[in-house]
């Protein structure tokens, strides 16, 4: 029943069957064409990232084109920066479209032609019910306990008996006997009875189309072969699809689209997602969480499709491997942890030169020529443990702080007790050392502890802190070699006592 959701709807082969076209089939001799129809009213939803990304990697499969079309039909709430955040979250993740986006509301004129087509046609009528009346009506169904559907009530009357210049709307003369089912590719067949659908205005009395029509004018004109939409979307497609019927049969040419609704995201605890319990903007997940474009991408890719047990699956592979029979029913749960996890990955993976720049954004200051070839020369220490940018950036703050260093409460306690003369003792062996590369500073530290009669940690821990004012850097031996001798050895001064 309309209102269901999509597991709930039921499952029939009865009178108007949907034609099937499976999702490798034939489409008339046409090339396939899918579409992302994002509304911007706010930023780009990382579900619609992956909607559209499942778009691109079935066009791309199949040699058709993948097109963008902004739905900014609703005045009030759409607005530029929306639009360009929603461009930008796509190009961030490589969503390219073909050619160039299409804006629904500068296509009014084409959506009201259409409607009036139908009226002629006699596929839709005009409506002079009141606001009055309407949620009168409403109101007696509430009271019965009947579902709130338009009932028809200006269906077979004539327009003569509406009050001269009275307004009026333009409805759909929906079918009322019968079913229609339809061969979702991702859903399976889903069928409702024509019963349950009422005559859905096409125009509002100021003339303006309402979203349903200007979805279907929309797909139709821009030649859409496969519609692949979030599930919450299936309800939607049994009210279009007799627009489609309607426009056939009066000039021909509205081939019906093949359907596939894709199920929606949820937190790891099965509620639905919010930026209450996770990041639900594209430009976040960049911004700031300091995820890599590819990361995010690959996560959404197996977000509710797979390929065997492949996890790791390059853009050219996906586009080689995509298809809908891959695509799960389930709503698929988002795991924070594990993105980051497949984020690092690709941290690992990623050309140093690349990294110092998206690093270098993230830090609190601009860096010079020699302090980002610094950065990147320390990049292959800093990576290999990094979840995300942020977290390389943290540990890339050593290299560019000023002497005598701030030291957090962690370093401090190892700069207690013996910790400082036993510094003395590092400084006077890394003098001596003749070169300043990571063998020998390594050597000259281990004979330090060896004479010391401890382990290397017991030296290398406070060694650490004056280094780099923390508990945690990377290698410290790495550190010593990117620092130089003559900082290194200063920030240790800072720190140590000579023995009396």
């Amino acid at each position: 029943m309309l209102g269901a959701s999509a597991a709930e709807l039921a499952i029939d082969f009865t009178v108007w069957e949907h034609a099937r076209l499976s999702a490798t089939s034939d489409t008339g001799g046409k090339p396939v064409v899918t579409r992302f129809a994002p509304s911007p009213t706010g930023f780009l939803h990382i579900g619609g990232a992956r909607t559209a990304l499942f778009n691109l990697l079935f066009a791309r499969h199949h040699g058709g084109k993948f097109l963008l079309r902004i739905e900014d039909t609703d005045r009030a709430r759409s607005t530029e920066p929306a639009i360009a955040a929603i461009l930008d979250g796509m190009r961030w993740l490589g969503l390219d479209w073909d050619g160039d986006e299409v804006y629904q509301f500068a296509r009014a004129a084409r959506h009201a032609e259409v409607a009036h087509a139908m009226l002629a046609g006699g596929h839709a009528y005009k409506c002079f019910a009141t606001a009055e009346e309407l949620e009168a009506m409403r109101a007696e169904q509430r009271a019965n306990k009947q579902p709130l559907r338009y009932d028809g009530r200006w269906r077979d009357r004539d327009e003569s008996e509406a009050p001269e210049g009275a307004p009026f709307v333009l409805r759909l003369k929906a079918p009322r006997e019968g079913s229609v089912t339809i061969q979702d590719q991702v859903q399976g067949p889903v069928t409702v009875n024509n019963s349950e659908l009422d005559d859905m205005v096409l125009l509002r009395s100021d003339g303006t189309p309402t979203y349903m029509l200007a979805v279907v004018v929309d797909d139709h004109d821009m030649g859409v072969t496969h519609v692949i939409r979030g599930d919450d979307h299936l309800n939607n497609a049994f009210r279009q699809l007799p627009i489609y019927r309607a426009m056939n049969a009066i000039e021909g040419g509205w081939d019906e689209p093949v359907y596939a609704h894709i199920p929606l995201i949820f937190n790891p605890d099965g509620t639905k997602m919010s930026k209450r319990k996770n990041a639900v903007a594209v430009d976040e997940y960049r911004d700031d969480l300091g995820l890599l474009p590819e990361a995010v991408s690959n996560y959404l890719l197996r977000l509710g499709w797979g390929h065997g047990d492949d996890e790791i699956i390059s853009r050219e592979q996906a586009v080689e491997w995509f298809d809908l029979a891959g695509v799960g029913r389930s709503p698929s749960r988002f795991d924070l942890k594990k993105l980051e996890h497949l984020n690092g990955h690709y941290i690992r993976a990623t050309d140093d030169s690349r990294l110092t720049g998206l690093v270098a954004k993230r830090l609190p200051f601009e860096l010079s020529e020699s302090q980002s070839t610094l950065l990147e020369a320390a990049m292959p220490s800093l990576k290999p443990r990094a979840a995300n940018l942020n977290e390389i950036a943290d540990g890339a703050m050593f290299l560019f702080r000023t002497r005598p260093l701030e030291l957090d409460e962690g370093a401090r306690a190892l700069l207690e007790g013996e910790a400082p003369t036993l510094l003395f003792r590092i400084h006077v062996a890394l003098d001596a050392a003749g070169s300043w590369d990571t063998e020998a500073l390594e050597a000259a530290v281990r004979t330090v502890a060896g004479d010391a009669g401890v382990k290397l940690g017991a030296v290398a821990q406070p060694l650490r802190a004056a280094l780099v004012g923390r508990r945690t850097s990377p290698g410290i031996f790495d550190v010593l070699a990117l620092l130089g001798r003559e900082e290194s050895l200063a920030r240790i001064a800072d720190q140590m006592t000579k023995p009396a």
